[in-house]
């Protein structure tokens, strides 16, 4: 299966994400590790991308892009894979979608959790790192919402969008998961 995983910070993605590819056995696809396996690898992708990261910068959409389609290319990723932390925007998701085409493949699904802004500010307060406090935790949270809400209604339209509520404890959530991918395993 082919699929993306989409939920603000403090959602659970990264508890979700682990449990959903050891499941399916397929790789997680994760935007940041294929960044730096890129600069680690010294690709030309991943070093222009680094000059980005170092700087403060967003890596822009087309090296993004081009780090994916490299990631995608390799074996493993021929049974499926889980796709966590891109597309983040419509123009992404429309990258996106164009590589698959030319691959003649196509996302199976794509998951949100989706948590109350409360219960992920007080997740993410509880992590006690330094740089979540209550104000950048809202700002973040404002960011993803603005960059995702057009994108969860891009897949919505394209009837690929299950959206999970993702609170509860993690077993609970799973079992949301997994209801979602069965269903969509009986509807094709």
């Amino acid at each position: 299966m082919r699929i993306v995983l989409l939920g603000p910070p403090g959602a659970g993605k990264g508890t979700q994400a682990q449990r959903l590819v050891d499941d399916l056995q397929i790789p997680h696809l994760s935007t940041g590790e294929m960044l730096r396996a890129g600069q680690d690898a010294g690709s030309e992708l991943g070093l222009m991308a680094a000059q980005y990261m170092e700087s403060g910068q967003l890596v822009p959409d087309e090296l993004v892009v081009g780090i994916v389609d490299q990631r995608l290319q390799q074996q493993d990723c021929q049974n499926g894979y889980l796709l966590d932390g891109f597309p983040r925007t419509v123009p992404q998701a429309d990258s996106l979608s164009e590589l698959l085409q030319q691959r003649s493949t196509k996302l199976d699904l794509v998951l949100e959790l989706n948590v109350a802004e409360e219960e992920l500010i007080k997740r993410l307060l509880q992590r006690k790192r330094p740089d979540d406090t209550r104000e950048t935790i809202t700002e973040r949270l404002q960011v993803y919402q603005k960059q995702t809400s057009p994108l969860l209604e891009y897949y919505s339209t394209r009837g690929l969008l299950a959206s999970i509520v993702g609170q509860g404890t993690p077993d609970e959530v799973y079992e949301r998961l997994r209801e979602a991918l069965q269903q969509h395993s009986d509807n094709t």
